[in-house]
């Protein structure tokens, strides 16, 4: 007989306000240990100098996270004219200064050559692996190594504010993978922490779902959702199947099977059949 996992079963999204100075694993941890939840993992990464939201996946919810990863982000970022770091953040050490200020409407008029698809290197200060090693770990040890590009996509970039000459804050809609540092402060964890102790933690918790709402939704049958349940594909009627491709995204095939309101499976639609490949323990 297994050893039973630690925690309780919970399953849902916390869409955490993460505060300045918190890492991205520190968060997700100090979340799973506030539900006593067994499972978590977040969807993205914020650097701890930057607040906002974080997307927590709590339980069943961690099948979702390849779709919420898929999800538009907006960033509100401060950009600091006149000197530049190794990490490009406050924290690191100063590498260079300029006396060269650009006014906000060279700024605006740059803007649009970063909006769209376009190669981005992320920072030599950042978690991806160079040879089985963080690319912040080999940068703190002064090691030399360059990062390849990445295609990477800007949907909007405007400024939203220009304080004084010395800094300009933009504000821009991204896909995945963008990389941002960001100066911001806030207070998060105080209101789910709150939540908990008021026995309210459910208030805080989104449904599994959340990360789906671009995907086409079937109801299912009591039979159906067995079937799904156990891994086994079921047949749709043309009906079903039209209905179905009229709301697929571009190249996409997948869809969710829900049982009255319970999220029964991801699957794949292919020759009239819905094709399991994630189930959902949900009652």
């Amino acid at each position: 007989m297994g050893r039973r996992k630690k925690g309780e079963i919970v399953n849902g999204w916390v869409c955490l306000d993460k505060p300045y100075g918190m890492g991205s694993t520190d968060a997700v941890s100090k979340v799973r240990r506030l539900f006593d939840a067994q499972k978590a993992g977040h969807a993205g990464t914020l650097d701890p100098l930057a607040s906002g939201i974080l997307p927590i996946a709590l339980g069943e919810a961690t099948k979702t996270v390849p779709f919420m990863m898929e999800a538009q982000k907006v960033y509100r970022f401060t950009i600091n004219w006149g000197v530049t770091t190794d990490s490009l953040d406050r924290e690191g050490e100063i590498t260079a200064r300029s006396d060269v200020r650009p006014d906000v409407e060279a700024v605006r008029l740059a803007l649009p050559a970063f909006v769209g698809e376009i190669d981005q290197v992320p920072p030599q200060f950042s978690a991806i692996k160079v040879d089985g090693q963080r690319a912040y770990d080999l940068a703190r040890d002064g090691a030399e190594f360059e990062l390849a590009s990445r295609r990477v996509t800007i949907h909007e970039a405007a400024v939203t504010d220009a304080p004084d000459a010395d800094h300009v804050e933009i504000t821009m809609r991204t896909g995945k993978g963008v990389y941002v540092r960001s100066l911001a402060r806030d207070l998060a964890l105080d209101f789910l922490t709150d939540l908990v102790h008021r026995d309210a933690a459910s208030e805080g918790l989104l449904p599994v779902a959340t990360a789906l709402d671009d995907i086409p939704e079937l109801a299912v049958t009591d039979q159906d959702a067995f079937s799904l349940r156990q891994g086994r594909p079921i047949v749709l009627l043309p009906r079903q199947v039209e209905t179905l491709k009229s709301r697929l995204r571009d190249g996409s095939r997948t869809v969710s099977a829900f049982h009255g309101q319970t999220l029964v499976a991801l699957g794949q639609l292919r020759a009239g059949r819905l094709e399991p490949d994630r189930v959902f323990n949900l009652l």
